[in-house]
């Protein structure tokens, strides 16, 4: 797991909704977790894949942006939103296989050729017949 230093992030509770009866409209335990993306000192292809997979939890400004309210406490959904980030960021620098071009044979072109021929005659069979 990736280790997040505590200086790039800030912590919001939140009221939130779900399970909890009258509690949850008095106790605050849902969870917004601020990352400093800039603060982590990212490759940067860890960075751009970061950039994609966050999508719109991302910030113009470089901040990660999560909001977690799964858990009935606050220590749970802390817990769990690090670990989302920690998850992120991992899937973040592993790298995508490369991909390698390959061409069609020159067999494989004519097999192409052949069937569009073929298909092309059956078609024009299909038309009015003449009056001839």
């Amino acid at each position: 797991m990736i280790d997040i230093p505590e200086s790039a992030i800030t912590e919001t509770f939140l009221a939130a909704s779900g399970p909890g009866g009258q509690n949850v409209n008095k106790v605050a335990t849902a969870v917004q977790m601020r990352v400093n993306v800039y603060a982590l000192g990212l490759q940067p292809y860890a960075f751009r894949k970061l950039k994609t997979l966050a999508g719109r939890k991302m910030t113009s400004g470089g901040e990660l942006v999560l909001t977690v309210r799964e858990y009935r406490t606050r220590e749970a959904n802390r817990a769990e939103a690090r670990r989302r980030v920690g998850d992120m960021i991992e899937q973040a620098y592993q790298r995508d296989a490369r991909r390698i071009k390959t061409r069609p044979s020159r067999a494989a072109k004519a097999r192409r050729v052949d069937s569009k021929k073929k298909k092309a005659t059956i078609k024009k069979s299909r038309g009015k017949p003449s009056l001839d």
